[in-house]
């Protein structure tokens, strides 16, 4: 069966783009594109010559305009090339595979029974997969689009019925996706177009193995889209093998990591027996009662001490952490999204795929012990260019996490506050000596 991936036919605004423009645009907007034939940008919805219900939900959305990652991302994906695109948490990179995905699907062939998806779009949480699924449910109602989520956590009948009856797209966890894939409730050989997305953090969360066993099986002839907020050379090596000649567009210098320049970065720095006071008075100066909060904790037990001493304080807060059930964590998510509960207080285990609107400030209370989790974290506010706040508490003790922040502030040119100079050198070594680069 063939497969037809091209789909672009470029908008005349965008043809007369002069190469002065394209270089131009590009330099304003950080984007770094590895081939010199690469498509032009698009710089509205109008310029991406979606077909046309895509682009009245587009405008009826309430962004302006495309995200940079769409602008460049759009163009190559829709061409039909396989594409990597890297660029920081809240940049919009959903929406970079969602759309092009249901474009690829309605030119396909119809489902048969007995036919497994055409877009499996892989993600390591299963936030991240309900987040993107309400993108897909958003974009791909009015062609009839049918997707699921398969996720752990919960019961498999209605996945397995959603799969069994035949769905063009699943976004999945690696792990429950081959449960079902062993059990033969479906297959992937109708899948022609396949997406990883946050790569870095499948294989941080180990699921290299996995990975490899469904690409395996994915149909050969197919199109593959990779995404990532960071560019180890672990992910390298397995963009090497699961894409074709792919395109990498690159948003804000992500091999140099950097964090949502919307997001304004402010460090407290102080002794362990002053941390927990100077975090209530942090938090009684940004609480209003209406804007959304994220506290990030190292540890569940944390996250519980935490909430109990905030709800004595009159504090409407919830945790959200690993030894929750998924029906609990369901029900958290859904009072926080809806701010009935103003103050979320969690482990990593909010720190990617949770997108809610309207978190304005984040907290650090423990710091993460990598940089690149700490940018995850804190881009959880300025969602979608809106503007945001992060605090981070820094002792003694977090000089190592101090001084990879001191790098990467230093190559953002971000004011780099004397006090977290002070405890990233006390980490010994440079100021610099922590952070982790990694070259294509």
């Amino acid at each position: 069966m063939s497969v037809e991936k091209d789909f672009y036919h470029e908008h005349p605004a965008v043809t007369n783009m002069s190469e002065d423009e394209v270089r131009s645009w590009r330099r304003e907007h950080r984007i770094k594109v590895m081939d010199p034939d690469a498509p032009k940008p698009v710089r509205t919805f109008m310029e991406a010559a979606f077909p046309e219900f895509i682009t009245a939900e587009l405008e009826a959305s309430g962004f302006p305009q495309p995200t940079p990652i769409q602008s460049q991302s759009w163009p190559v994906a829709l061409s039909g090339r396989d594409v990597i695109g890297l660029a920081s948490t809240g940049s919009g990179k959903t929406l970079c595979f969602a759309l092009p995905a249901i474009v690829h699907i309605n030119a396909q062939e119809l489902l048969q029974p007995g036919d497994g998806p055409i877009a499996l779009m892989l993600a390591p949480t299963r936030e991240l997969a309900l987040q993107i699924k309400g993108e897909c449910d958003r974009f791909g109602a009015s062609s009839r689009v049918k997707n699921t989520a398969v996720y752990g956590g919960v019961p498999k009948g209605p996945q397995q019925r959603d799969l069994q009856q035949g769905v063009e797209i699943a976004i999945a966890t690696p792990g429950r996706l081959l449960d079902f894939m062993d059990a033969a409730q479906t297959n992937l050989q109708r899948c022609t177009f396949l997406v990883l997305d946050e790569a870095d953090r499948m294989l941080d969360l180990g699921f290299e193995p996995q990975l490899r066993e469904i690409v395996k099986q994915a149909n050969p002839g197919r199109q593959t889209l990779m995404f990532s907020a960071t560019w180890p050379r672990e992910v390298q090596a397995l963009a090497d093998q699961f894409v074709k000649d792919p395109l990498l567009v690159q948003v804000n210098e992500v091999t140099n990591l950097r964090a949502n320049d919307s997001i304004e970065q402010r460090f407290e720095v102080c002794d362990e027996s002053q941390k927990h006071n100077r975090f209530v008075h942090l938090l009684t100066s940004v609480n209003d009662g209406q804007d959304r909060i994220i506290i990030f904790c190292e540890k569940k037990r944390g996250c519980e001490t935490l909430k109990a001493d905030l709800r004595k304080r009159g504090f409407s807060a919830e945790s959200l952490h690993g030894d929750k059930s998924q029906q609990e964590r369901d029900w958290v998510l859904q009072q926080f999204k809806q701010g009935s509960i103003p103050l979320l207080i969690a482990t990593d285990v909010a720190g990617r795929g949770l997108d809610v609107k309207d978190v304005r400030v984040v907290i650090n209370y423990d710091p993460p012990s990598q940089v690149e989790d700490y940018v995850h974290r804190i881009g959880r506010a300025g969602r979608a260019g809106a503007k945001g706040l992060a605090f981070s508490l820094i002792t003694p003790s977090n000089g190592l996490i101090a001084r990879e922040l001191v790098a990467m502030l230093h190559k953002s040119n971000v004011y780099v506050p004397p006090e977290l100079q002070r405890v990233a050198r006390s980490a010994g070594g440079n100021d610099g000596g922590g952070y982790r680069r990694w070259h294509r």
